[in-house]
């Protein structure tokens, strides 16, 4: 296999033996190279405008900021990388706002290693895959629904504030949350004062209820 036709992959999984099993998996094909690997959402974002992977193999659900958000601030800033999402989630609204944000490829965690790989190439590729039982036209259904639906919140919030949010859901303080984003902590505060007018919240509790609601955050186990 020539370097032309390897196709470059970062991983991004907050379980570190997660992410050796996906190495291992992909590594074993001829094609398919493991140039880096991030434990949190912020990470992956870093490593991809760094390493400019062809694939992102993200986990939906990731600490620092989640695997939705990820995409879509990459397909700003980075949009030849491929990001397939890896996922617990058959949700058909998780399927969906993946898929608008920029994702390629929306693959279950339960399904076979097969179908991942072949998520990979097809992303690589430059096409949409979507693993069994997912469909395109039970996401079409959906998406026709959603289209009558009334604006979601979420929707008006900048990229900073959805970092912010996530941040600040799983209990980091302003100081802590400006540290992360390298912003100062008045910008931090003034990010989060801004979200939770947007978002009609009023306490740290409702913002921490909004986001385990969203699937910003899971509840700790």
């Amino acid at each position: 296999m020539t370097v032309e036709n390897t196709i470059t992959v970062v991983l991004a999984d907050d379980h570190q033996v997660v992410r050796q099993g996906l190495k291992a998996l992909l590594e074993a094909e001829p094609d398919l190279k493991v140039v880096g690997e991030a434990g949190d959402g912020l990470q992956a974002i870093r490593w991809v405008e760094l390493l400019s992977p062809r694939i992102l193999v993200l986990d939906l659900m990731m600490p620092g900021l989640n695997g939705l958000d990820v995409v879509r601030q990459l397909k700003k800033g980075v949009p030849h990388t491929q990001v397939v999402i890896l996922s617990m989630y058959a949700n058909e609204a998780y399927v969906l706002e993946a898929l608008s944000n920029g994702a390629s490829a929306y693959v279950l965690k339960d399904s076979s290693s097969a179908d991942l790989v072949h998520a990979v190439r097809e992303a690589a590729a430059g096409r949409r895959y979507l693993s069994p039982p997912l469909s395109d036209r039970a996401i079409e259904v959906y998406q026709e629904k959603a289209r009558a639906a009334t604006l979601d919140r979420y929707e008006t919030l900048t990229a900073r504030e959805r970092a912010v949010l996530h941040l600040a859901a799983e209990g980091h303080t302003n100081a802590e949350v400006a540290t992360r984003l390298g912003i100062s902590a008045r910008t931090a505060e003034t990010h989060r004062s801004n979200l939770m007018h947007k978002l009609d919240l009023h306490t740290q509790a409702e913002l921490i209820r909004y986001a385990l609601r969203r699937g910003i955050v899971q509840m700790e186990d």
